[in-house]
């Protein structure tokens, strides 16, 4: 898989029926290793091994409701008392980050409302906190630690 802008981690990856397989430790499960979920296997090691996120407070392919449509977040990242503080989506290395990007993430965060956003396709990486009280956000310089967030 293609090289990205993020610490090498070690995974489990199988061939079966002509397809490469990657061990998603979240979900215990092996799924089909496409681009995207290189980028997602690959972000949820970074939080988890160099931004102290524990692995029982990461949820994956999370579905979620919003105006009556069924979403689906790539990551949701939670506190010790089970409220969402981080959504996480995850774009394939070859898919431009675009403003439509960041309004997929939005509109998941109707429902979630979360402190903390983060598009990433593995090669650019751009994290966000809100501000509900003057209804903004703002970029940050890198990606909080779990302590930053909690």
């Amino acid at each position: 898989m293609e090289k990205l802008n993020l610490p090498e981690y070690s995974f489990k990856i199988k061939q079966e029926d002509n397809r490469y397989l990657i061990f998603d430790e979240i979900r215990k499960k092996f799924v089909a290793l496409t681009p995207e979920e290189w980028v997602r296997q690959n972000i949820v090691q970074f939080l988890i091994q160099g931004k102290n996120f524990p692995r029982s407070l990461i949820a994956v392919e999370t579905s979620i409701t919003v105006n009556q449509l069924e979403k689906r977040c790539d990551a949701v990242l939670f506190n010790n008392s089970a409220k969402p503080v981080m959504i996480v989506e995850c774009k394939a290395p070859t898919v431009k980050l675009s403003q439509e990007t960041f309004n997929q993430i939005a509109t998941y965060n109707i429902k979630l409302r979360v402190d903390y956003l983060l598009v990433t396709n593995g090669k650019s990486h751009y994290c966000c906190r809100m501000d509900y009280e003057n209804n903004s956000y703002s970029f940050l310089k890198e990606i909080p630690s779990y302590e930053e967030v909690v």
